[in-house]
């Protein structure tokens, strides 16, 4: 079959206009469209124009390395080659080529002759996309594969498909704007030599609009270069433009733009941007959004080869497109619509993988677990502990202890998490567990991730343990040695049935004689290599997790997927409500005038701030020097205490004491504080660069006041200009609420910011948003839940099967979540 030599002689013809710049056609950029071209065995000529083709094929492989001389010398030699050949081929009888169409949906572009890679072939083996320092850039984006580029997801897509006339632009927008060239023409920056400025006028029945393009090298600025650009965009010309829509001192343009030359009114548009949908895709350093967006088309025509393992039953309830168009949408879509169908999609997959790991580890764990000690719900020890209780237990508070205790009366291990706003009462719930195994010959460790929390932990189950006559002990980094063989050796023996701790806790010497519970407060901050080593201290514990910080449904089922969930969404009754300003920088002597009148009625007050000491690079106030500040300007009159993270645990232990005994009347901290301190006559909260605090945080901190019978005030002090961080604090000002303050934040800040750093268990997603998406994960989690009723064992299903072992290993890197 002869070569198309209308198409190779216009290919080459444009490249040389447009300054051979190596453009981007339809499918392919010029050189892999050359390339490819004599790469094919020419049928006809003499030896020594079939040795110049095979030559020209190996030439253009180097074409995009090539100086600018260079690459007119091979396009000069292939239009001679390609014009000799051509008038060999010329026969009178023969009708002249019939123009193609000029473009096709992208999927559905011809194939080349070449075969197209498999799913799982390396890139390597493409003939687009076998260049060495490609294929490098590529693995830094962990792209090896055919199947690898198809799921590299774009992150956002700019919208160049809506066409408008010029009249209608409106700033912030993307659009694509059809019009008649009016003129055309190039200078040079006088303020940069070295940059070309094209300056084109457009104009359709609306009006007209001037646009700019930029060209840096010194290549650009020749004026023969120049006079073959304002050849092809002739007065007169038709073009298509898209860009974002700015306005500048002459009226609305568009910002760096895309920019083809049509053929005529109907005119089909080639480019791979100019009037399309355009993917936006994650990059890094030295690697080109064109060289993604090449390798994601050329790619593309392989998703067809793609198994959907996900049930077509599944497919059908919950309206979800097959998966092979959905990857090919979520690239290039049509229309907003196929792309909100084939996200939709695609959301969904990754949702209901990761439940349907959750659940399934579940179901796993209950069924080859049965050795777990069952453990008495009632008792001695229970009924006088209620009887010592000076109050009684809120609805919110019965319903979880009777959860846990159910729980425990089972041999299937217990795996619940028990989440409470501050304040709400945890411990006491968590102490009816403890109860639960003593008195069932049994005993427990709680274990907590900083030694504040741990000794305000111990502080009150000793204030109740006491009048239960039962021991407790405290084991933390700082215990001495002599103590700390005492409490190994009371363990071991069963004489200590409790040990609340750190950290210490998983330490080899720690050997529990008969460990039946483990309660772990504040779990999201150990990891799960520490979680494990306490669990393996016991045979199959019950284990009891806790948290004051309240995640809202979403964020938890992503988290906490495969554990049981109680909440305590209910304060004890005569708690009042903290009252909260937002305070500029200008009233921050109203806040020290509200310290002083509550330390005039003998209350106390803390003063956060959120570093330690100053920094260079942050406007913010630090913990140290606003104390040297406050103890001799601000406050001389009275004791000013300090605690931050970076003193040793005695420094922390005397300066909360102190302050527990009201020695300093005020302390002046970091977030050492935010959980596990509980000073009922501190009234007042001061947080200086509140901004700089996500709002669960605040919240937290805001828990360290209010826990007495005084009315108690939470100061938030901004510094911050900005008006969205007072409308963000605002929300803590107007709700008390944990969780709809939780909620709040997920929606201001993302899931990776409320956590504070990526914990690990946090499912990365490549395209699923646990704010946008909340419905489709809970129809995701809905439809695990179904299948697994119907199918436990997945049997029916092995392609699912596979699939959910593939992304199981690549959730958790062959871990465990929880």
């Amino acid at each position: 079959m002869a070569p198309d030599w209308l198409r190779i002689k216009k290919a080459l013809s444009v490249e040389a206009d447009r300054g051979f710049e190596n453009l981007q056609g339809n499918q392919y950029r010029f050189s892999e469209f050359m390339t490819l071209t004599f790469g094919e065995s020419l049928k006809g000529g003499d030896d020594h124009q079939r040795r110049r083709w095979t030559k020209l094929a190996q030439d253009f492989v180097q074409y995009p390395d090539l100086t600018l001389k260079q690459r007119q010398g091979i396009v000069a030699i292939a239009r001679r080659l390609v014009q000799e050949l051509m008038l060999a081929d010329e026969a009178p009888s023969q009708p002249p080529t019939p123009k193609l169409p000029k473009t096709t949906p992208l999927v559905e572009q011809p194939r080349s002759t070449y075969h197209l890679p498999l799913l799982d072939r390396p890139l390597k083996d493409h003939p687009q996309l076998k260049r060495k320092r490609n294929l490098d850039n590529l693995a830094k984006l962990g792209i090896y594969t055919v199947r690898d580029a198809l799921f590299y997801y774009p992150r956002d897509h700019i919208d160049y498909a809506r066409q408008v006339e010029i009249a209608q632009l409106t700033p912030g927008e993307t659009v694509t704007v059809m019009g008649t060239i009016k003129s055309c023409r190039f200078f040079t920056s006088p303020k940069n030599k070295s940059l070309t400025i094209m300056d084109l006028r457009l104009r359709d029945r609306s009006g007209q609009i001037k646009l700019s393009r930029f060209f840096h090298g010194a290549r650009f600025s020749n004026r023969g270069w120049q006079k073959k650009q304002e050849q092809l965009y002739r007065s007169g010309s038709l073009v298509a433009a898209s860009g974002l829509v700015k306005i500048n001192k002459y009226g609305s343009t568009l910002e760096n733009p895309e920019i083809e030359v049509l053929d005529g009114p109907e005119g089909q548009i080639e480019s791979l941007k100019v009037g399309r949908i355009l993917p936006v895709y994650p990059l890094t350093e030295g690697i080109s959004a064109d060289l993604v967006r090449r390798v994601v088309l050329a790619a593309l025509p392989t998703a067809a080869e793609l198994d959907d393992p996900l049930p077509l039953n599944l497919q059908k309830d919950y309206e979800l497109i097959p998966l092979p168009r959905a990857v090919q949408e979520i690239h290039y879509p049509p229309d907003h619509e196929r792309l909100a169908q084939a996200r939709r999609r695609l959301v969904f997959d990754e949702f209901f993988y990761l439940q349907l790991s959750f659940l399934r580890r579940r179901q796993q764990h209950k069924q080859a677990q049965q050795n777990a000690a069952v453990l008495m719900p009632t008792g001695e020890l229970s009924d006088r502990f209620r009887t010592l209780l000076p109050f009684e237990l809120t609805r919110a508070q019965q319903r979880v202890v009777s959860d846990i205790l159910q729980d425990l009366q089972s041999s299937t291990p217990m795996n619940r998490l028990v989440q409470g706003d501050v304040g709400s009462g945890k411990t006491v719930v968590a102490v009816f567990a403890i109860l639960a195994a003593l008195q069932s010959g049994y005993q427990a460790a709680l274990m907590a991730p900083t030694e504040v929390l741990a000794e305000q932990h111990y502080r009150k189950l000793v204030e109740w343990f006491n009048q239960l006559y039962l021991p407790v002990e405290l084991l933390t980094g700082s215990t001495g040695v002599k103590k700390r063989r005492e409490i190994h050796t009371q363990l071991d023996t069963g004489e200590l049935p409790l040990l609340v701790g750190t950290h210490a806790l998983i330490e080899d010497p720690v050997q529990f004689r008969k460990l039946g519970l483990v309660v772990i407060d504040e779990q999201h901050r150990f990891g799960v290599k520490q979680r494990s080593r306490l669990l393996a201290k016991g045979t199959s514990p019950h284990v009891l997790t806790m948290t004051a910080t309240p995640i809202p449904r979403t964020l938890s089922l992503t988290l906490h997927g495969d554990l049981d969930v109680s909440q305590i969404d209910e304060l004890p009754p005569g708690r009042q409500p903290i009252q909260t300003l937002v305070l500029s920088a200008k009233q921050r002597q109203q806040a020290y005038d509200l310290i002083r009148r509550e330390l005039a009625s003998d209350r106390q007050a803390y003063i956060i701030f959120p570093l330690i000491e100053e920094s260079e690079k942050l406007d913010v106030r630090a913990a140290v020097k606003e104390h040297e500040r406050l103890q001799e300007t601000i406050f001389p009159e009275v004791q000013v205490g300090l605690l931050h993270g970076r003193m040793t645990a005695t420094e922390k232990e005397d300066a909360l004491r102190r302050f527990r005994d009201n020695e300093t009347p005020i302390i002046v901290s970091t977030t050492v504080i935010e959980v596990g301190v509980d000073v009922s006559n501190a009234t007042v909260m001061l947080i200086e660069n509140a901004e700089r605090f996500g709002l669960s945080q605040l919240h937290q901190l805001r828990g360290r006041v209010g826990r007495g019978t005084h009315q108690s005030h939470c100061l938030l002090m901004s510094s911050g200009k900005n008006p969205e961080s007072k409308e963000r604090l605002e929300v803590l000002a107007q709700s008390q609420d944990g969780f709809f303050i939780a909620e709040m934040d997920l929606r201001l800040r993302g899931p990776g910011e409320v956590l504070g750093t990526r914990q690990a268990g946090l499912a990365d997603f490549a395209l699923a948003s646990l704010v946008e998406d909340q419905a489709v994960l809970l129809l995701a989690r809905a439809a695990a839940e179904i299948l697994l009723q119907d199918e436990p064992a997945l049997q029916r299903y092995p392609k699912l099967q596979a699939e959910l072992a593939r992304r199981d290993r690549q959730f958790t890197g062959g871990g465990v979540l929880n």
